[in-house]
């Protein structure tokens, strides 16, 4: 059941920052490249992370945020966040599926950038097309996949599961302080599946507003947590507190805040085994 907004909004006491201890990262996951056939003839370069044991899993696709993966020149990688978040899922016998729809178009990084040619209405095309061959492999189970997505990729994950929906394409969509406001000012945009918003209360990339005023518009498929003291970032395993200036002439704040980020880790993975993706 649908839990009301109001009692899914998370008050974190920032004594419990100060006492929280940021844990190292992760060692790297194994990542398999794969390509995947995109939309518009365009081929997606991947990165697939499995599990260890031989039963089918729900599929998760995981969106790069605007950093993107690495770039059109540079061998693919996952950062620390993806790493960490990708070692998990597949803990929890996800595999997880990184399409990369920066470099797969020859393009860099999209941080600030206006107008860029891979906004995420463009990248609702790509997440489909990822899930839609993940669910054709026989380590997928099928029934639909699920969405995960970081900032651009949480944006991303916004758009995609818009009505309309192929049957049977997604389970849910989990997005990390994602920009709310576009979706917001879209005339008709309905989420056809559940939805799961993980947001700082102090981010000021995409502040939480917008999208806090979304989950409150459809309180029956959105669900939002706020996370106190959380800037953007903030559920990667060990990134210290950066400002940054964008293109754009914006300066933003990004890194890890522990007691959000472990919060943000249990309850990303209640919603997954609430919406279907739990192992047989």
């Amino acid at each position: 059941m649908q839990r009301p907004l109001l009692a899914s909004l998370v008050v974190l006491a920032l004594a419990a920052c100060a006492a929280a201890e940021i844990v190292p990262a992760p060692p790297p996951v194994p990542t398999e490249a794969v390509s995947v056939p995109g939309p518009a003839g365009v081929t997606l370069r991947a990165l697939l992370v499995r599990p260890a044991g031989p039963a089918p899993g729900v599929p998760v696709i995981a969106l790069h945020g605007c950093g993107g993966m690495g770039g059109p020149d540079r061998t693919q990688r996952l950062t620390p966040r993806e790493a960490d978040w990708a070692a998990r899922l597949a803990a929890a016998g996800h595999p997880v599926l990184f399409p990369d729809s920066f470099a797969s178009r020859g393009l860099g990084e999209a941080c600030g950038i206006r107008g860029f040619p891979a906004g995420p209405l463009v990248r609702r095309a790509d997440a489909h097309a990822a899930a839609a061959w993940a669910l054709e492999q026989p380590w997928a189970r099928p029934g639909g996949a699920m969405l995960l997505g970081w900032s651009h990729g949480g944006s991303t994950v916004l758009n995609a599961v818009a009505e309309p929906l192929p049957p049977g394409l997604l389970r849910a969509g989990i997005a990390f302080y994602p920009g709310c406001g576009e979706v917001r000012q879209a005339m008709g945009w309905t989420p056809g599946v559940p939805v799961l918003m993980q947001l700082g209360a102090i981010d000021d990339w995409t502040p939480p507003a917008s999208c806090l005023a979304l989950a409150a518009a459809h309180a029956g498929r959105i669900e939002a947590d706020t996370y106190a003291g959380a800037n953007h970032g903030f559920d990667a395993p060990a990134q210290l507190l950066r400002t940054r200036t964008l293109p754009n002439g914006r300066m933003v704040t990004f890194g890890t805040e522990p007691a959000a980020r472990d919060a943000a880790r249990a309850r990303v993975m209640g919603f997954l085994r609430a919406h279907g993706g739990a192992a047989p």
